[in-house]
């Protein structure tokens, strides 16, 4: 199970490292490409997802990698999840039912990090 939750963790950290810095520090004009939904968002609330994402990454690596509030994992995830259904709620609202398919991806592998990480918190 450990082995399980590090590949997974290591996955949704780099995923979210990646998507967070790039909110947390392009302009709209430059995130508009690959996120359409920038426009409808106020860019404070766009940045502040992208620190949130980041943080969330460092959540789940650095608690169980230094065994200080292992438990960090679980809310890391648990706040991945809630994300997620917060982009599947803003592409159903905008009509892009295609959009949600890395979405889902993105909630139920948080999900199985949560899971796994309450096998050893």
């Amino acid at each position: 199970m450990t082995l399980a939750y590090w590949i997974i963790a290591a996955l949704l950290a780099v995923f979210y490292l990646y998507a967070g810095g790039k909110k947390a520090t392009q302009s709209r004009e430059q995130l508009r490409p690959m996120m359409g939904w920038v426009d409808r968002v106020p860019m404070p609330l766009v940045r502040t997802i992208g620190v949130l994402e980041v943080l969330g990454a460092a959540g789940l690596i650095l608690p169980p990698l230094t065994g200080i509030a292992p438990w960090l994992a679980v809310a890391a995830a648990v706040g991945f999840v809630l994300i997620q259904v917060g982009g599947i709620a803003v592409h159903l609202s905008r009509g892009e039912t295609r959009q949600i398919g890395l979405n889902i991806v993105l909630l139920v592998t948080a999900a199985v990090a949560i899971w796994l990480a309450t096998t050893w918190v």
